[in-house]
């Protein structure tokens, strides 16, 4: 092999070692689909506003009181359209925030580990949980 062989696969591997880095980086951000503001209730009727960033979110109660999460996401899933994404919150708690309908990214569930629905989401209503799948 040459000098100019040898820099040209040098190069390609540096190329390589880069792009793979920047993958890494950024896998753990919260994914595009799911970032932004959402309109959300809990189990008992409450209603919520949800705004997911990067690696933090933010949730305002009515009286407009927040709580920030700082969280990785870990895992994508998808199954016949339905999406599904994994969180890992700071303090160790493991969420899954799930798009239920097929190919609609608008609403959509925030489960804990056990698969209870802590909120329902929309991005431009409150939309109950019986009202998410009579929209299918």
């Amino acid at each position: 092999m040459n000098a100019n062989e040898y820099f040209y696969r040098m190069k390609n591997i540096k190329h390589i070692l880069v792009l793979f880095v920047m993958v890494v980086l950024t896998a753990c951000s919260g994914s595009d689909t799911y970032r932004g503001d959402w309109k959300a209730i809990n189990n008992q009727g409450e209603k919520y506003k949800l705004i997911f960033e990067a690696k933090s979110f933010v949730v305002t109660n009515a009286n407009g009181e927040t709580t920030n999460y700082n969280y990785t996401q870990n895992k994508v899933s998808i199954s016949n359209g339905v999406e599904t994404y994994g969180l890992n919150l700071e303090d160790g708690r493991k969420y899954q925030l799930n798009f239920p309908l097929a190919d609609d990214e608008s609403v959509g569930v925030l489960l804990d580990t056990n698969g209870k629905v802590l909120y329902t989401i929309a991005r431009d209503e409150y939309i109950t949980y019986d009202a998410i799948f009579a929209l299918d």
